[in-house]
């Protein structure tokens, strides 16, 4: 039994079911949840959230919506202390109140004379300097600066941060698990998933699935769930059975003129002309990663006389079923960060199309050049770097197999920080 209990309040951008911040807080919740047994500390969270209900109900905790200030100032009396983090909270590339809000919450907190844990946030970009200053005040009160990559931590040095105060960890989402009911790759063999939220799509399917949708006839403003029809002729069986190659695939919409989707598409099209494949789309944050799934696939076109079929996984909102979804794959080619973590995690081999320096700075750390940007992907040399991970998969598992390791290892650190950082206080 835990001989001592601290509440903790944590802000992120949570509730809005995206799958890769859901994974960062399922993360962090765990690595919590982990400290009872490992220093016998007993930490209970409370989260801000955009939706209370669900996020109360999805991880079995306590949950206050992100927007009642007031209720936010008595929770902070109440507690012991707070954990901004993780994901790119403070970054101005989405709006002017982004940083102003994260900012303000963790103010909250300090102004309650409680300790502060920043936890592996991506710091950046920060576009404009005036933040600069407001940023250095918050973090030097705070008890424990952690950072998701170097890049981070150097923004910060800028900033006026002193480095010894910064710690390089890794995003918590390498720590996470799969579900109980997955068996997890294992001397190169597929593995093997039970829940039915991860049935595999290859075998014969009805579109009373609620789970899963076949490829949509129309583009994205289409009705993609009333009208989702089979690409898989019903003479096949599973792709275990026809040895097909998974390949995952993470998108979403960025550049206005599509430039990066449509050598996507093009890449994969090419890629199903050489050889057969199931290119399986996991749409991370909906609706809007629906939308540009179904523009790709819509592009691509039928691939049936090519013996390639095209599925789409629809309205995974957990974060572990979602990685059971990408630990069915051979390859990951990704878009969204936690797409590529996911992989990483799994060793499943990756390819990374970068629309933000958080996507360079993680493959940075893999040893990993992106395969294309936002505005560039050419698509023979997309379909090149996809056939050539498919058939070199052995040799690039070991290749990073040492990069993740450490990754790993870096995930639980703010967890246990925390815990000595309150045990201390007995």
């Amino acid at each position: 039994m835990a001989s001592q209990s601290v509440q903790i309040v944590i802000s992120g951008y949570y509730g809005f079911r995206n799958s890769g911040d859901e994974a960062v807080l399922k993360s962090i919740l765990n690595s919590l949840a982990a400290q009872e047994a490992a220093e016998g500390i007993r930490i209970v969270p409370v989260v801000l959230s955009n939706d209370p209900e669900w996020t109360a109900r999805m991880y079995n905790v306590r949950s206050v919506h992100r927007m009642k200030l007031a209720e936010i100032r008595q929770l902070m009396k109440e507690s012991d202390g707070m954990i901004s983090g993780g994901g790119s909270l403070l970054q101005d590339s989405t709006g002017l109140l982004t940083i102003p809000y994260y900012l303000g919450i963790v103010h909250i907190a300090q102004w309650a004379r409680k300790p502060v844990f920043i936890y592996a946030q991506g710091v950046g970009p920060v576009q404009r300097p005036f933040f600069f200053k407001w940023i250095r005040n918050v973090f030097r009160k705070s008890a424990y600066i952690s950072v998701r990559d170097q890049e981070s931590a150097a923004l910060l040095g800028r900033m006026g941060i002193e480095a010894e105060r910064v710690s390089v960890v890794a995003d918590p989402v390498m720590g996470l698990t799969l579900p109980e009911t997955v068996a997890t790759h294992a001397d190169g063999k597929r593995a093997t998933a039970l829940h039915t939220a991860t049935t595999d799509l290859t075998k014969k399917l009805s579109i009373n699935n609620p789970s899963d949708v076949i490829v949509p006839a129309e583009g994205p403003d289409h009705d993609q769930t009333s009208d989702a029809i089979s690409t898989i002729p019903s003479s096949h069986g599973s792709k275990e059975d026809l040895g097909l190659p998974v390949i995952g695939i993470s998108i979403r919409f960025w550049d206005k003129q599509r430039r990066e989707l449509d050598g996507i598409a093009d890449g994969l099209k090419k890629l199903a002309a050489a050889r057969p494949v199931h290119l399986r789309f996991l749409p991370f944050h909906l609706p809007e990663d629906e939308q540009a799934s179904a523009y790709v696939i819509k592009r691509i076109g039928d691939l049936n006389a090519n013996g390639s079929f095209i599925s789409t996984a629809q309205q995974v909102t957990d974060p572990q079923q979602m990685l059971a979804e990408v630990n069915k794959c051979d390859l990951m080619l990704g878009m969204r960060l936690h797409s590529l973590i996911y992989a990483a995690s799994l060793q499943v081999p990756l390819l990374g199309i970068s629309y933000d320096p958080k996507i360079d700075q993680f493959l940075n750390r893999l040893h990993i050049q992106p395969t294309g940007t936002s505005t560039v992907v050419n698509s023979d040399h997309l379909q090149a770097e996809m056939m050539a991970l498919l058939d070199q998969s052995p040799q690039w598992k070991h290749e990073k197999a040492p990069y993740i390791e450490a990754l790993k290892q870096d995930a639980a650190s703010p967890a246990q920080f925390i815990a000595h950082y309150f045990l201390k206080q007995r």
